[in-house]
Formats: C-alpha cells, sequence, structure tokens
C-alpha cells in the first residue's frame, strides 16, 4: 500500500516551530502537504477586517517562505473550510489530518463537523492546542463553573501543570510533490486574494511599522526581553515610551507561541518583576479566550445581560466619525487614533482611553468602536478586542466598574507628561491650534451615570 498524505491544516498559527500538528505529521512519517484556507462563508465566520488582512498576506509569505526552505509547499484556497478540506482530502489520498485548535464558536462547529466526518471515512484526525497555555475547559472555579474574575482565574492558571515545552522547529520536511509543489495539488496565488490595499494604498504606516512573519517575531522577542522586561513593570503605562512587548499581532497570528513567551521570559527572567506582569499580561489574553470560548457571542451580545437596558442615544454619524479620524478636539484621544490608522496599531492605556471616551463620553454603543478597532488593528482578533471593548464599557467579565470613566485629561497627564506623544500625533498643537472638545468632559460623565441607571435597575 502507498503513501497516504498527511493535511496539515495552518489557521492562526503561521510558523513552523512549537507547532503540534506539524509535528504530529512529522511523527507519522508520510508526506505533507500543507494547507491554509482563507474562509470568508462558513456561517458565523467572521470576515477579516483591512489592517489585518494585510498582516495576513505577508505573514503567508513568511511561512510559504519558511516550508518551501524544508521542502512543503504551502497550498493556498479559498472557500468554505469543510468543503475546501473535504476536496483536498479526496484530491491528495490523504490518511491524516491534523489541525491546531480553534476557539471561536463558528469556527468549533467547523472543526468538530470535520473531525466527525472525516474520522468516519477512515482518516486519522486530530486536533493540538498550540494557541493558548491553557485549554479553556481546564480552568474551572471550585463550583465547576468557567471563571469571571480575571486574579482568581490566572492563579488557579499558575497553580496548574507549567505549560509544555515548545516543540522545535523540524529542519527538513518530506512534501508531497516536492517543495515546488509540480507533483502535488493546486493552489491560490496570495497576490489573486488581493488582501493589501491598492486604491488607495493606505498601508505605508503599517509598513514603517511592523514586520510580520516568525523570524521577526523571535527577533521582537528577543529585544524585548533585552531590553525593555527589566522596567516593564513600571513603565508599560507610559504612552511616550516603546517600553511594551509589541508582540500582540505575532501572538494573534500564532507566528510565535505564548509557549515559546512563557519558557523564554521564565528562563531570561523568572521571579523579576517585571517578567511576573508581563506573564500576567500573558494571562489577560488566556482570560480573553476564556470568556469567548464559555460566551462566543462576546462580540455582539453584553455578557452582562443587564446591559441590555442602557439607554444608547441615537447615533449622530459625524461624531463617531470624529472619534474615528482622531478630530475630538480631545488631545489625547486624538493622538490615539491617529497612531491607529497610521500603524494599525494602538499602546493598550490608549485603548483604554479612547473606548471609555467613546462609550461614556460621547454615548456611542461598545459594537461602533469594537467594529472600528477589529477593521484597523493588526492584532485585532476574536476574544481580546471584543473583551477589551466590554472590559471598558463596563458589560463585560471583570469588567472595570462603571463609574471609572477615564478622564483623558489626567491620563494625559500621568501618561505622557512631557507631551511627546500627543505631539507626535497631533503636531498642530505645538502650532496653538487647539480645537474645543466636541464634548464637555464632566457633563457626558454625567450623563453616562446617569444612563446607567437603568442598567441598576434591571438587576
Amino acid at each position: 500500500m502507498g503513501a497516504t498524505p498527511s493535511i496539515v491544516w495552518f489557521r492562526d498559527d503561521l510558523r513552523v516551530g512549537d507547532h503540534p500538528a506539524l509535528h504530529a505529521a512529522v511523527e507519522r512519517g508520510d508526506p505533507i502537504v500543507a494547507v491554509y484556507v482563507l474562509d470568508e462563508d462558513s456561517n458565523g465566520v467572521r470576515p477579516l477586517g483591512g489592517a489585518a488582512k494585510w498582516w495576513l498576506h505577508h505573514s503567508l509569505a513568511s511561512l510559504a517562505g519558511d516550508l518551501r526552505d524544508r521542502g512543503v509547499r504551502l497550498v493556498l484556497r479559498r472557500g468554505p473550510a469543510r468543503r475546501v478540506i473535504r476536496s483536498l482530502v479526496d484530491e491528495v489520498g490523504a490518511g491524516a489530518v491534523f489541525w491546531n485548535r480553534r476557539y471561536g464558536g463558528a469556527e468549533r462547529e467547523v472543526d468538530a463537523e470535520l473531525k466527525s466526518g472525516l474520522s468516519d471515512d477512515g482518516l486519522e484526525v486530530r486536533s493540538f492546542g498550540a494557541s493558548l497555555l491553557f485549554e479553556p475547559w481546564t480552568i474551572r472555579t471550585g463550583s465547576d463553573t468557567p471563571f469571571s474574575v480575571f486574579t482568581p482565574f490566572w492563579k488557579a492558571c499558575l497553580a496548574a501543570d507549567e505549560p509544555r515545552h515548545p516543540l522545535p522547529a523540524p529542519s527538513e520536511l518530506d512534501g508531497f510533490g516536492g517543495a515546488d509543489g509540480r507533483g502535488g495539488p493546486a493552489g491560490d496565488d496570495l497576490d489573486d486574494w488581493e488582501l493589501l490595499p491598492t486604491h488607495p494604498d493606505w498601508a505605508g504606516g503599517l509598513r514603517e511599522t511592523w514586520e510580520p512573519g516568525e523570524p521577526a517575531a523571535h527577533r521582537r522577542l528577543r529585544a524585548f526581553l533585552a531590553d525593555d522586561l527589566a522596567d516593564y513593570a513600571t513603565g508599560r503605562d507610559r504612552l511616550d515610551r516603546e517600553q511594551t512587548s509589541r508582540l500582540s499581532p505575532h501572538l494573534r497570528w500564532g507566528e510565535i507561541s505564548p509557549h515559546q513567551v512563557w519558557h523564554s521570559t521564565r528562563e531570561r527572567a523568572a521571579g523579576t518583576e517585571g517578567a511576573r506582569k508581563f506573564l500576567a499580561e500573558v494571562g489577560w489574553r488566556e482570560f480573553a479566550w476564556h470568556v469567548l470560548f464559555h460566551f462566543p457571542e462576546l462580540a455582539t451580545k453584553n455578557w452582562r445581560s443587564e446591559f441590555d437596558a442602557f439607554p444608547w442615544p441615537r447615533l449622530h454619524p459625524s461624531t463617531l466619525t470624529a472619534w474615528e479620524r482622531g478630530r475630538t478636539g480631545v488631545p489625547v484621544v486624538d493622538a490615539a487614533m491617529r497612531e491607529l490608522w497610521h500603524t494599525g496599531g494602538m499602546h493598550n492605556r490608549a485603548r483604554m482611553i479612547t473606548a471609555s471616551f467613546l462609550t461614556k463620553n460621547l454615548l456611542i454603543d461598545w459594537r461602533r468602536g469594537e467594529q472600528w478597532f477589529w477593521d484597523t488593528l493588526v492584532d485585532a482578533d476574536h476574544a481580546s478586542n471584543p473583551f477589551g471593548w466590554q472590559w471598558v464599557a463596563g458589560s463585560g467579565a471583570d469588567a472595570a466598574p462603571y463609574f471609572r470613566v477615564f478622564n483623558p485629561e489626567l491620563q494625559r497627564e500621568k501618561f505622557d507628561p512631557d507631551g511627546r506623544y500627543v505631539g507626535r500625533w497631533v503636531p498642530e498643537l505645538d502650532d496653538g491650534d487647539s480645537p474645543e472638545p466636541i464634548v464637555d468632559l464632566r457633563e457626558t460623565r454625567a450623563a453616562a451615570l446617569a444612563a446607567y441607571e437603568h442598567v441598576k435597575a434591571a438587576k
């Protein structure tokens, strides 16, 4: 009997190191078919935003090169994943399909149906944990319920078995049809997917700011651990400093695994305050996925159902546009929104400030802001993006108390005391051009607290 190829289905894990599905295919011993499916058609799957598509293009190009160097061609196909994967199985006569798990509701449905159907057809089908340190169903309260507060959640994680050590990247792979793919299945040309903006090309700032791909992810981690981790605990909230890891898009696209980040950090600086605080931030990422796993509607529904009673006023599109474009007249808000538009990224402190301003000063539904961030952030993912918005809005798990309305002027004084951050993105302030804010901060805070009374009454 001839070889029956193993299909490795890449998703949000665009790397060759610490890739359990690829590792399993190597251990199985038969030739490997590597495939990425751009699925914007399956029911419930959320189409990518513009900035995410830019990153995906370059990340796939990097992955394709890394696989080609090892002897495997990356096959690109587009369409509903159930149909595409089944078609590929038949086309190559596959004997096994391996993938690393996804945790969104719609994606889990696709994966479960495929695993069941292909297993019934006699294939070996296996999924692996690769994107999270702790599987969401393994961390439970003493009452065997999902956690809803971060601190006890992270305490339970730290009390669990230590995350596994990363798997090595294979140096050589046996590709089905060879590295050039001439004897293997056909695939799309990446450029034909038109993931990059062209008319107009608005991605200049993204190109200046980021370098997608697995090699760049590891360079970023090494630089952060060497240069910034020591002062991370005290400097991470400063808007005017490059004190954060800037690993979020690399983690979002799986160019580096949380296991690699975890063990590299502990090997470098175990027991230090910087390492403890940084790994706790990795823990917040875990918590967001934990919440999404148990509440798949996180991007569209209030986690706290009593917030359904919140009386959002009629939307004024011009007000929303002013926030999106950084034209609110509130300097730190405008700086953050312009940074986002130019770079596809935003400091976490700035995300909290801008989200609080939208939901509590402008009284615009958090879902409007979440959608804008989904379209403009290179690191927008299914969990952290809506989780963060609901946390600030007060409707989410372990949410900030509603009365905690971030005063953007006080935030600016504390986290950009010399004005370098605001000065970079709002240079007109240096010319004395300081437009009036579109709302009064004191009055709108009072209006938000009055609106919240409807939520309190609904409890």
